[in-house]
């Protein structure tokens, strides 16, 4: 009975994370930042990720129906606590010994040939998508190039579920190093920050001088502002009433 129940405890458990992962959705995350001289990049996440939810990043390219082989493949375990909504996770030095995410853990995954690890400023596109490997049927939730998506040698974004602008970045070309600068306060919803965040007139527009390996990306994470609920409008309301009343049986 007891190896019975540990079974389906398994298996409830398998379940439970498999659910996780297919929450996430395309533009449920969103880079922020690039940095092709220190080879890292950072993200947001608009939704809550799960505990031990695991995502995929390649810089291989996507022509379609599948990606090119000759770059890398990485693999990022979420950790054993829920990733809030709005949080901003930092992947650092994919091309050393000592890669790091400022929340879980960034591994290589082990991909036949896959040993090309660092990006490159002129023409290079990142991928994040989930799925059963690394080269499993990809689920994509977003994308980021140096230049512009539908190059041989940046990749697509067909059958992908993504645009530019609406969970890709497109960054126009000889992106070094380039960060999302606008607003991560102010909005009524994290979802409104996806189309700021697509914009890429909200990004900063540097020099390609290789000079940027020790720039840190912003994370701060996003906020969201307030808005009070009906019922706290209608006390609102009720609590105003109640003082002209007052207010009016003094003045008779």
């Amino acid at each position: 009975m007891t190896k019975h129940l540990a079974l389906i405890a398994a298996a409830a458990a398998a379940l439970v994370s498999q659910s996780a992962v297919a929450a996430l959705a395309a533009g449920d995350i969103s880079f922020t930042a690039l940095n092709a001289d220190e080879d890292g990049w950072a993200l947001v996440t608009f939704v809550d990720i799960a505990a031990n939810t695991k995502i995929y990043f390649t810089d291989n390219e996507w022509n379609g129906s599948a990606f090119n082989s000759g770059e890398s493949y990485h693999q990022w375990v979420s950790g054993s606590a829920t990733i809030a909504a709005g949080t901003v996770i930092r992947f650092s030095k994919i091309d050393t010994t000592s890669l790091a995410a400022s929340a879980g853990t960034l591994s290589r995954a082990a991909v036949s040939g896959s040993t090309n690890y660092g990006l490159n400023q002129d023409e290079d596109s990142i991928y994040a998508y989930t799925a059963s490997s690394a080269t499993g049927t990809p689920s994509f939730l977003a994308a980021i190039t140096t230049t512009a998506f539908g190059t041989a040698a940046a990749g697509t974004l067909t059958n992908t579920g993504l645009s530019v602008g609406n969970g890709a970045i497109a960054l126009g070309g000889g992106a070094e190093w380039e960060q999302y600068i606008g607003d991560r306060s102010g909005q009524a919803s994290l979802a409104a920050y996806k189309p700021l965040v697509g914009n890429i007139a909200n990004w900063t527009n540097n020099p390609n001088n290789g000079s940027y390996a020790s720039q840190l990306p912003n994370t701060t994470a996003f906020s969201v502002t307030a808005v009070p609920e009906p019922e706290s409008y209608a006390l609102m309301l009720t609590g105003l009433l109640a003082v002209g009343a007052v207010a009016r049986r003094r003045r008779g």
